[in-house]
């Protein structure tokens, strides 16, 4: 090879040649590492949907995080009730005009068929007008007077709220009994057809029948297309009829018979409206309704929103306490080092989990609101979990301090405000993303458990704690799958995500530490 030649290929290849040598910025090793990391990318793709099912999709369901669901049911409730007379009864034109001995010597006149009957010094005409009808009046001052009779008819006024006069009654049992279309009463013409409607002017007076029908509700007019039905149901020995009311709504009523008391209930299908609780998947509700008749994929969005704040900002306080009293102890040291790790030792020796248990009871004695107790629960597991952090950053910056560049930063002169927050901070960073990164699934199991409690987020803001909560109850973990499952599979996911997005920036930043 000549010499020109050699000389022109090591000018191609020169180290010192910025079109062939390209250097890579710590930050850009990093991101080539990490994403050289299939499981930890596998976990960054789980967090970014988990980001955006929570956030996005809480913001385009058609749902709202406490909206309310209904669904109506139809149950038979007692809408009347309908009596079969099977003995004769008395009707008095006034209360104590007819007592029981007269009425008693009635029956004996009755069945030997005499025409009168004495009782004490009172002496009672009995006067058959028609079949088992009879007309009972009283021998006064030389004049008969009607005091009352005998029937198996029973006349009830067409109006609820009004009772058929004893007059009304009378005549309308008479005419029934002799087989009369009409009838004359205070020179009204009243007309019976053969359903016992008597009718004034083409409108509804009374009604009469073997049935005594009266409506369960004492401001329930019963109509005479009701009745006519319900007693054509009666004669056809029908269960049931249908009835359209004035406007024209239909209704299924049921006869039920009592043979004890010679009575039927009329009970009518009645929609309630009910929360839609436990419902199942659908096309309105792709997972389904909880106990409190919410949707539960809205709910499942929402929770993940609500988890994943609390532990950014759980793990935000932890870190901002943790840093500034970290490194405070590792920089100053002496004095200021002791009192900050022996309040350190203080903190870990207080049972975390009690304490809360007992602040969350407190708090649902004090009824506090939901949304102030979800800011106090952030900032107790805050406040409770900064030792941890602290102590990792005075190791770092313990062993930072004695580091060449510190000793030439000294040597310089920078100030110690310089040197903490532009040479200190910038190299405990990796380790503190690395630990917040793994803190974030711990803390979000944290406040799931809580919740699952009731002791952390409470109703109506959603979590996939409280979510879950619905598994205390037996019946619903064996046959509401769709209420627990989901929640327990997002918060499994979520917490795995970041475990893994931890190891893989662990071992982005430091490669000696990958096993």
């Amino acid at each position: 090879m000549s010499s020109d030649n050699q000389e022109k290929n090591e000018q191609q290849y020169s180290l010192n040649d910025d079109r062939r040598v390209r250097t890579l910025s710590p930050g850009a090793l990093v991101i080539r590492r990490f994403l050289r990391n299939r499981v930890a990318v596998t976990g960054l793709v789980i967090l970014v949907f988990m980001f955006i099912f929570s956030f996005i999709g809480g913001m385009i369901t058609p749902y709202k995080e406490d909206q309310l669901f209904y669904r109506y049911e139809y149950q038979n409730k007692q809408y009347a009730g309908a009596k079969e007379n099977t003995e004769l009864r008395y009707v008095e034109a006034s209360e104590g005009s007819f007592p029981k001995v007269a009425q008693a010597k009635f029956v004996i006149a009755r069945k030997t068929k005499k025409p009168k009957f004495d009782v004490k010094k009172s002496t009672y005409f009995v006067e058959p007008e028609g079949e088992e009808f009879y007309a009972i009046y009283e021998q006064k001052k030389g004049a008969k007077e009607l005091v009352a009779f005998a029937t198996y008819d029973i006349v009830s006024s067409a109006h609820s709220d009004q009772e058929a006069s004893f007059e009304l009654q009378f005549e309308t049992s008479r005419a029934l009994a002799a087989g009369e279309k009409s009838f004359t009463l205070d020179g009204k013409e009243y007309t019976v057809d053969e359903g016992g409607i008597v009718s004034l002017d083409g409108e509804p007076a009374a009604y009469a029948s073997r049935y005594l029908v009266q409506p369960i509700m004492k401001d329930v007019e019963l109509s005479q297309g009701f009745r006519e039905q319900l007693l054509q149901a009666i004669g056809e020995d029908a269960d049931e009829f249908v009835y359209a009311d004035e406007n024209g709504e239909e209704s299924t009523y049921t006869l039920t018979y009592d043979a004890g008391t010679s009575s039927y209930k009329i009970m009518q299908a009645v929609a309630t409206k009910k929360f839609d609780t436990y419902s199942a998947p659908s096309r309105a509700h792709w997972l389904g309704t909880d106990r409190n008749g919410m949707d539960m994929l809205t709910r499942l969005m929402y929770g993940g929103r609500v988890s994943l704040y609390i532990g950014f900002i759980v793990v935000i306080i932890e870190t901002l306490l943790g840093v500034a009293l970290g490194g405070l102890s590792g920089f100053a040291g002496g004095w200021v080092d002791q009192v900050i790790m022996r309040t350190v030792d203080v903190f870990y020796c207080i049972p975390s989990l009690p304490i809360i248990i007992i602040l969350g009871a407190a708090m649902d004695a004090m009824r506090v609101d939901p949304q102030i107790r979800m800011l106090y629960l952030m900032l107790i597991l805050g406040f409770l979990g900064w030792p941890g952090v602290a102590r990792l950053v005075r190791g770092q910056i313990l062993s930072l301090r004695e580091q060449e560049f510190m000793t030439a930063a000294e040597a310089t002169g920078i100030r110690a405000s310089r040197r903490i927050f532009r040479h200190l901070i910038p190299n405990v960073i990796p380790q503190l993303i690395v630990t917040m990164t793994m803190s974030l699934g711990s803390t979000i199991l944290t406040e799931a458990t809580l919740s699952f409690l009731g002791l952390g987020v409470k109703f109506p803001f959603a979590s996939w704690g409280n979510i879950i909560n619905d598994v205390n109850d037996t019946f619903v973990l064996t046959n509401y799958w769709f209420i627990w499952i989901p929640a327990g599979v997002c918060l499994l996911l979520t917490v795995l995500a970041f475990n893994l997005v931890g190891d893989g920036l662990r071992d982005a930043f430091d490669p000696k530490m990958k096993r």
